[in-house]
């Protein structure tokens, strides 16, 4: 039976969405699908981490777009409709000068013009914007079986700290036979944190390899 949703521009709409993804990496089975594009075309911007399973899911089919359109994005929102502006009224026609007389619209322009133009149209533009050097990054953390304890492996996980590491929301995914999968958010000073070196160096080595098996890079965005 599909899946129904409605208002997702709402916190009531979210909330309704977050209990449907309760336990589900995808809105329709295991895979990305359609019913996924449908609805994040209808969540307007990410969703904070008081709806833990919708920004998790948010980041997963952000990931999966991001490989389909490699373009940088400048975003986007959308408002309601706005009155109509009414017409300013026409400023009354200039007295025409001398000056105006001798005004050549079709004139060849000089270098000095040129020059005087371009340096107009330089100070126009705004600053490009610096880059934050900033990713966020969601990690599969798989234990080593069912009877791994899952609050200590997420205890685990937390209590490691490095200079530009934040962990964000979190959730178990079912995996199979009673196992459980943790998802995690982190964000990331890119100058600061390599994902390779957390994982080989932190995660996966003693103490931390006493609940964890194995970690995956389920997504990979800049901010």
């Amino acid at each position: 039976m599909a899946a129904t949703f409605s208002d997702l521009h709402t916190e009531s709409g979210l909330k309704s969405l977050e209990e449907f993804l309760s336990g589900k990496t995808y809105i329709s089975g295991d895979e990305l699908t359609k019913d996924d594009i449908k609805v994040y075309g209808s969540v307007l911007e990410k969703p904070s981490e008081s709806f833990p399973h919708v920004a998790t899911w948010y980041e997963v089919v952000s990931s999966h777009l991001a490989l389909s359109f490699p373009g940088t994005a400048q975003g986007v929102k959308f408002s309601g409709k706005s009155a109509p502006v009414e017409a300013a009224p026409a400023k009354a026609d200039a007295p025409a000068t001398e000056d105006d007389d001798d005004l050549d619209l079709f004139g060849d322009e000089t270098e000095e013009e040129k020059k005087a133009a371009e340096e107009r149209e330089a100070a126009k533009k705004p600053a490009k914007k610096k880059e934050s050097g900033k990713s966020s990054v969601l990690l599969d953390v798989k234990p080593w079986d069912d009877e791994t304890d899952m609050k200590k492996l997420e205890e685990t996980v937390r209590s490691i700290e490095l200079p530009g590491l934040l962990w964000g929301a979190s959730k178990l995914v079912a995996v199979g036979y009673g196992i459980k999968k943790l998802q995690i958010m982190m964000t990331i000073v890119d100058d600061l944190v390599s994902v390779d070196t957390l994982i080989e160096e932190r995660l996966t080595v003693e103490p931390a390899n006493e609940y964890i098996q194995s970690c995956d890079i389920v997504a990979f965005n800049k901010i």
